[in-house]
């Protein structure tokens, strides 16, 4: 079954170069747009200047481009979109459902560092966060692939940041107002955003934007049991060995391994055919050293 309005998306943090873990990221979502006949977009996710790393938003894109995953149209910029993100909060304050606070961790620390529904310092209007204000009640997510997930807001997250004191926008807002402009439909992800798609379905009511579809499917993690991750120095994935890259990340997403691999192209093409959704894996987290040994990747 063919989805046309499918709109899906790839979202790095120009943070570092990719790794194995981020080209499966990537490769999921090109595959269940392509394989929709849908479109696929990327997104540079770089409203964090303190965390960025100078040219890796060229590199990240370069390494797409040799593993042969080609986007549709331009590259959204974030830090392109203040306006839009100084909207919403404006929206968000004008109603009451957001509110300036200075409140800082350690004074949150008594709380077990949740925020719920009052300060505990007055605000400074020239030294604050802006916070969102949640509810009381269970808000639930679903998704294509894991169990809906019932999660209370303001118990187990609490009012959290939209805007944070030292001036940046939060991955929250961002994230929401940005599918939003795009047009996201569909959003395939690694399972460890998954326990923020409540608060990204509440931001999304209140700010009248549609929710997309969520599928988050398990991530790979490291020897010491934790998601690979740029900032614990995950080993960037080589352009020289895209085949053997793409042949591990679907073995990795459990899809058939093509008999196609004499080039990119037809790797893609036979992947795209034969791409199922219900062959995903559901566990939560599988070990980097199941996939690669010494530096080699271990494929049937």
């Amino acid at each position: 079954m063919t989805h046309p309005l499918y709109i899906g998306r790839f979202a790095p943090s120009p943070t570092g170069p990719l790794h194995i873990g981020s080209l499966i990221g990537a490769l999921a979502s090109f595959l269940d747009a392509k394989a929709s006949n849908g479109r696929w977009l990327v997104r540079m996710e770089n409203i964090d200047p303190p965390r960025e790393i100078a040219g890796a938003d060229r590199r990240i894109l370069d390494t797409l481009h040799h593993h042969g995953l080609c986007w549709d149209g331009d590259v959204l910029e974030q830090s392109t979109r203040s306006a839009a993100y100084e909207s919403a909060l404006a929206h968000l304050l004008d109603t009451g459902q957001a509110f300036r606070c200075s409140c800082s961790r350690r004074q949150l620390s008594q709380y077990d560092g949740i925020h719920r529904g009052h300060c505990v310092t007055p605000a400074k209007t020239d030294d604050c966060a802006i916070r969102l204000r949640v509810p009381d009640h269970i808000w639930h997510a679903h998704d294509d692939l894991q169990q809906p997930l019932h999660q209370n807001l303001q118990q187990e997250v609490g009012d959290f940041i939209l805007k944070r004191r030292d001036g940046y926008y939060a991955y929250q807002l961002a994230v929401v107002v940005d599918d939003g402009y795009q047009g996201i439909t569909h959003v395939v992800r690694g399972s460890d955003l998954w326990v923020s798609t409540p608060r990204q379905r509440y931001l999304q009511s209140l700010l009248g934007l549609p929710a997309p579809r969520y599928l988050h499917f398990p991530v790979i993690v490291g020897t010491d049991g934790h998601k690979l991750s740029k900032q614990t120095f995950a080993a960037p994935v080589e352009n020289s060995r895209a085949i053997d890259n793409l042949l591990l990340a679907l073995h990795f997403l459990n899809q058939p391994l093509p008999d196609s691999r004499h080039s990119i192209d037809s790797l893609l093409l036979a992947a795209i055919k034969h791409w199922d959704r219900q062959r995903l894996p559901a566990v939560m987290g599988q070990p980097e050293s199941a996939f690669y040994n010494h530096g080699e990747p271990l494929l049937p």
